[in-house]
């Protein structure tokens, strides 16, 4: 709460970089409409492909791996679990599908943050429930040591400042004076900063950003998974994160870092967006299109199974036809033999 409460005492402008982000994205929300007007069966299938990416990648960012063959089947299936890593991933899907449904309705609240958390974290005993414990965040190191990278808001105090949090996001909603997309950032990062729950953080502050998309009409979540990008730029993620961070319980931190990242997602996702719907008229299947997009944004040699994680949700016998079909173009090369052969693509002369 200590970002939203600096801007609502003092708020002057923004930085040059982030009224660039903010131009950008309020051309690409003007195109949104017209893009979601086009081929429903080709938004059916980005719908389908970006809520497995959001489920297995929101979680992945966060150490929880699943078997990639059973991702399909927890995502869209009714299986029985195997175990704690399963059930949250399965849980962060339950909580996503509320958001595309009832987003609009859903208030940001801390009961909608506690029900969010409850969702996630499954049959575990403190879900739904603030941190009982002092928990900061500790940098491990490759030789064994490690060291405390912020110190969150204690737990005696945290229920205190999540009411803040919420109060002070609701007022300056209303009060209009900084832009919605900064408030949004912002409430993201005194979230993080607060770190209100032992466990399960970083995935309740991703869907509280889609909540709060949806509430400023920004939908392209719904298409293209936001935790994707985010898990592909991990690195500025925690980078940027530490940056601003770093005197927040005094107010002299800087938030812009964090806050022009995450308006760097959403540009990314607007951008992937567009060109997934520029190619509207290509005779190829939607599927094949996420394949062959994989490859291309391959940067070194890969595998099959490299490009069945790419694009979860898609059969293996349909991502090896596409690879063919890209061998006869002269698109890609294989390496060797077997299952595990190694593929890379070709230089176009």
């Amino acid at each position: 709460m200590i970002t939203l409460r600096l801007f609502s005492h003092e708020f002057e402008s923004v930085p040059a970089a982030t009224s660039w982000y903010l131009a950008d994205l309020g051309e690409a929300r003007g195109k949104q409409e017209l893009f979601t007007r086009q081929s429903p069966q080709r938004l059916k299938v980005l719908r389908e492909h970006a809520l497995i990416e959001s489920a297995v990648s929101s979680n992945r960012i966060e150490g929880v791996e699943v078997d990639q063959s059973r991702i399909a089947t927890i995502v869209f299936g009714r299986p029985l679990l195997r175990d704690r890593d399963e059930e949250e991933v399965r849980g962060y899907r339950q909580a996503l599908t509320w958001i595309h449904e009832q987003g609009e309705k859903i208030p940001i609240s801390e009961e909608t943050i506690l029900q969010l958390h409850r969702m996630t974290r499954g049959e575990i005993w403190d879900a739904g429930k603030y941190k009982e414990k002092d928990g900061d965040i500790i940098e491990k190191f490759p030789d064994g040591r490690s060291r405390v990278r912020f110190k969150t808001v204690p737990a005696k105090d945290t229920p205190i400042c999540m009411r803040d949090l919420v109060e002070l996001y609701d007022d300056a909603v209303k009060d209009r004076k900084v832009p919605p997309l900064v408030l949004l950032a912002a409430f993201n990062l005194d979230f993080l900063c607060i770190h209100p729950f032992r466990d399960g953080n970083g995935r309740v502050s991703r869907l509280l950003m889609l909540l709060q998309c949806y509430h400023l009409g920004i939908e392209v979540g719904r298409y293209i998974s936001l935790e994707r990008l985010i898990e592909q730029h991990k690195e500025r993620y925690y980078e940027t994160l530490q940056q601003s961070s770093q005197g927040w319980h005094e107010g002299k931190h800087d938030p812009w870092p964090y806050i022009n990242y995450l308006l760097s997602i959403l540009k990314m996702a607007y951008k992937e967006f567009e060109d997934r719907m520029g190619r509207i008229k290509s005779p190829r299947g939607a599927k094949t299109g996420l394949i062959e997009k994989a490859v291309r944004d391959f940067s070194s040699e890969f595998s099959v199974s490299d490009l069945e994680r790419a694009c979860p949700g898609v059969s293996r016998d349909m991502v090896r036809r596409v690879l063919r079909d890209l061998q006869a173009r002269g698109d890609v090369e294989c390496l060797g033999r077997g299952p595990g052969a190694l593929w890379r693509k070709r230089e176009k002369r």
